[in-house]
């Protein structure tokens, strides 16, 4: 296959989580389909990994309460969560990235200042939030052929390190990257009532699909995370699985894949003008 121009390649920024992160099975089986996907995108893979952290943490006996449903994160306990997404989660999957052929590098949200992050809450510590940084270390990456794997701990300007929610820094680096987002969890994407995969979602929908029950418990979470992407974006966001990872490879023949979020029509317009 003749290869492409570098810089002619569109950004796609996948991030995985939860129990993708304790799953070397799958997560090898992503990136062999990643190596795939390489020759048509510049590919950047975002991790979290709350499932790894809070093992870690009962190991440790070391308990967080939670203020509106987030985690109260202490200074004292971000060492352990450093260590565990930066350190075992980031270096784990770099490693299978390597047996998958690809050439890692694993970074956090604030190495290259690719983020500037900041504390969401003082009532919440070490929790924080992101805005787009700079994006030349990324942007180096790509003329290179690498893939970014990116952990979801930022560092304030202050230099406190924050635990930073996986799905909002995807966001703001597809953000920066101008680039697709792919949301992948452990359902193929938004079942509708009969079991069936929706295809694409819009706002109205997703809200009537709420107020069914047909959308429900986790995947209400995952559903208005893609939709506040999508609004962010300002171009459609997928949610799809990291179970049947080979079918990812129909984006390269334009496929459906997942479920398609599309942003709201106002958000659309905007940012288009």
């Amino acid at each position: 296959m003749e290869n492409k121009p570098t810089l002619v390649l569109p950004t796609l920024v996948i991030k995985v989580g939860g129990a993708f992160m304790q799953s070397d099975s799958h997560a090898l089986a992503l990136l062999n389909t990643m190596s795939q996907l390489q020759q048509d995108y510049h590919l950047v893979l975002v991790h979290g990994g709350g499932a790894m952290v809070e093992e870690l943490m009962q190991a440790l006996q070391l308990k967080s309460e939670k203020i509106d449903g987030l985690r109260v994160t202490p200074d004292e306990h971000m060492p352990y969560i450093t260590g565990a997404l930066a350190g075992t989660a980031n270096k784990q999957l770099s490693s299978l990235a390597i047996k998958s052929g690809l050439t890692p590098v694993g970074l956090s949200l604030a190495d290259g200042k690719i983020c500037k992050a900041s504390v969401m809450r003082k009532e919440l510590g070490a929790v924080g939030t992101v805005e787009a940084g700079d994006p030349t270390l990324l942007k180096l990456l790509a003329q290179t052929n690498m893939l970014p794997i990116i952990s979801s701990i930022g560092a304030s300007e202050t230099g406190q390190l924050l635990n930073v929610n996986a799905d909002q820094a995807a966001t703001v680096i597809a953000q920066l990257l101008d680039a697709e987002l792919l949301l992948l969890s452990d359902v193929p994407g938004v079942l509708d009532a009969n079991k069936t995969l929706i295809n694409e979602l819009t706002q109205k929908q997703i809200e009537q699909l709420v107020e069914q029950n047909v959308i429900r418990d986790g995947m209400i979470v995952k559903v208005e995370a893609a939709l506040t992407a999508a609004n962010s974006l300002g171009r459609n966001v997928t949610i799809a699985s990291w179970k049947d990872s080979e079918k990812l490879l129909g984006l390269l023949n334009d496929q459906a894949v997942g479920t398609k979020i599309f942003p709201t029509l106002t958000t659309l317009n905007t940012n288009k003008a």
